[in-house]
């Protein structure tokens, strides 16, 4: 049955006073506190059916109800109203980013402590994907005999390096060479398809080269490739303590053990990128030990590309139109820092 005018006014009121109290929703206090034009008993009633409807709780013997989760889920797609961060939030977020980072680690990092310190939530955030990942340019420098540096360079700002062997008698002009050879067939190709690439380039004439390309392609993969464990940052996860859920002690293990699944946190992640905003919410979530958490995700884009996402749990009654908010205003920074970084800012 679809909510009427009023039903909808009284919920929203209902989910944004718990949101701030944490504490059961009397009819007599939402009198009080809003200026409904209703009397009490009238606002009872209304609860009383919003309860038989599925929206509302009552939890224990309180005379008060609770949202939800399918309260919840209605209050995000059509209730809730985005607000605006106020002027020294913007400031103590474009702080975070204020120190110049040239490397991608250092960013993802500094976006975890951002979303964590502005919205009091856990954070997480998935770094540049792999598949999205373009090559940029490539570089072997001589650094000894029989030895050689590889850099590689992405346009997501993403800087790799790592030794590799080469043949002894390769001086510089047979790693300028190759270098060259590199950058006329990997620029502007995604880091998923090089292998296909290198296949197709490397004929018979290169053939004296193939096992130093074979190790290049293989250094490339390895350095560039996401690990699911090291791909997931997660930043204020003592932040869930503050809210009164978590006070049980057994329930505060239970989430802190949930965040050791980052192989799950990276797929859930992962699946985010294909929408801008994703809000799941109690047992929507894919993990047991999070069933009474919400998680907020967001999109973060380097030009139209999205390259990952980035994330924040927290209770049911989570303030999602901030979380959506922090989100979004980060987002967009994490994107500039990244631009910058790929244009050599």
């Amino acid at each position: 049955m679809k909510l009427d005018e009023r039903k909808m006014k009284l919920l929203k009121a209902i989910v944004d006073d718990y949101i701030d109290t944490a504490a059961p929703v009397a009819s007599r206090a939402l009198s009080r506190r809003h200026d409904f034009g209703l009397s009490s008993a009238t606002i009872r009633n209304e609860m009383s059916d919003l309860e038989e409807m599925g929206y509302l709780e009552q939890r224990h013997t309180s005379s008060g109800r609770i949202p939800s989760e399918k309260a919840y889920r209605l209050y995000v797609d059509s209730l809730m109203c985005l607000p605006k961060l106020s002027a020294r939030e913007i400031a103590a977020m474009r702080g975070y980013f204020r120190e110049r980072m040239d490397e991608i680690e250092d960013v993802v990092h500094q976006t975890a402590k951002a979303l964590s310190g502005l919205s009091d939530y856990t954070a997480m955030v998935l770094a540049p994907q792999y598949r999205k990942i373009t090559v940029r340019h490539v570089q072997l420098v001589p650094v000894g005999v029989g030895r050689a540096l590889l850099v590689v360079v992405t346009d997501a700002g993403v800087v790799k390096d790592a030794l590799l062997h080469v043949p002894e008698d390769f001086g510089l002009a047979e790693l300028e060479g190759i270098s060259h050879r590199l950058n006329e067939w990997f620029s502007n190709q995604p880091a998923s398809a090089i292998q296909d690439v290198l296949d197709s380039h490397v004929q018979d004439e290169m053939s004296r080269y193939r096992s130093t390309f074979e190790k290049i392609m293989e250094t490339i993969d390895l350095s560039l490739r996401p690990s699911e464990q090291k791909d997931v940052v997660l930043d204020g996860a003592s932040n869930m303590f503050n809210y009164p859920e978590y006070k049980n002690p057994e329930k505060a293990k239970s989430f802190l053990m949930a965040l050791e699944h980052k192989e799950i946190l990276y797929k859930l992640l992962s699946d985010a990128t294909k929408m801008e905003v994703c809000i799941s919410i109690g047992a929507e979530n894919p993990l047991d030990e999070i069933e009474d958490c919400s998680i907020v995700t967001a999109t973060y884009r380097v030009g139209s590309t999205t390259y990952g996402s980035i994330g924040l749990i927290g209770p049911t009654r989570m303030n999602y139109a901030r979380a959506v908010a922090v989100l979004n205003h980060v987002g967009k920074s994490l994107s500039e820092v990244l631009k910058g970084i790929n244009q050599g800012e």
